[in-house]
């Protein structure tokens, strides 16, 4: 690796920028089959409980366009399109999420899209979307910050972000012991039940190298966002952020 070339992380390794989404990728077309067993797995079931509270502070509207970044399976534009609103769009980098998106029952006649895109580079027009989410999606991207750029471009002015992400518990003592239960235990379920511990062993180490709360939220006031604000869900766990295009 040269002196000047750019790195990230993936996990706890440094690589360079330009391999990270390769990895990633790799990551989730491993998983793909198994994803959302897993996660109900590894939150035992909490994640739903999490993806419900975002729809109950989003308040889906039927005249809404959701464009559902990193949007895998499908689980948080179903939740919308339930709720009331009235188009979905999901893109996702790895196709194979999509196709199991597709097999489920609730994707048939759904007002719904599904779209391979990269997150910093959508492939949307300008003020397109009323409504755009990412769930534990932006900790996978290279650059945070410009896939934050992209959220506020494909928005139509009035248009609000919502961010779901794996966050950090704001005491030393439940943070240990949250650390102790992922990394000696979800890295042995995705074993288990998808034959995959080294892509779960990333997973958890994604979730450390995020930013902490006020952190991210300062990232999404950088890019013009405003009322930016945040909810802990399950002391800390995870976060929901939100933000509107004015």
């Amino acid at each position: 690796m040269s002196d000047d070339q750019k790195t990230t992380h993936f996990g706890f390794q440094d690589v360079p920028e330009d391999e990270k989404a390769g990895k990633v990728h790799g990551v989730f077309t491993s998983v793909a089959s198994k994803y959302d067993v897993m996660n109900d797995v590894m939150s035992m079931g909490i994640h739903r409980v999490w993806k419900d509270a975002m729809m109950d502070w989003l308040a889906p509207r039927p005249y809404q366009h959701l464009l559902d970044v990193a949007g895998g399976t499908g689980d948080v534009s179903f939740r919308f399109l339930k709720r009331g609103g009235g188009q979905a769009t999901v893109c996702d980098m790895t196709a194979s999420m999509l196709e199991e998106g597709k097999k489920r029952p609730e994707a048939q006649d759904a007002p719904m899209d599904w779209i391979v895109g990269d997150a910093m580079n959508l492939p949307f027009e300008d003020s397109t979307f009323d409504v755009y989410t990412i769930s534990f999606g932006i900790r996978n991207v290279t650059r945070p910050q410009e896939a934050l750029a992209e959220a506020y471009r494909v928005l139509k002015p009035g248009g609000r972000l919502m961010c779901l992400e794996f966050s950090h518990i704001p005491n030393d003592m439940l943070q240990k012991a949250y650390d102790a239960y992922s990394f000696n235990v979800i890295p042995r379920m995705g074993k288990i039940i998808a034959d995959d511990s080294e892509s779960y062993q990333y997973l958890v180490e994604s979730i450390r190298k995020f930013p902490d709360q006020d952190t991210f939220a300062s990232m999404i006031r950088q890019e013009g966002f405003e009322n930016a604000a945040y909810r802990n869900l399950t002391m800390g766990i995870a976060c929901l952020h939100s933000g509107w295009k004015i």
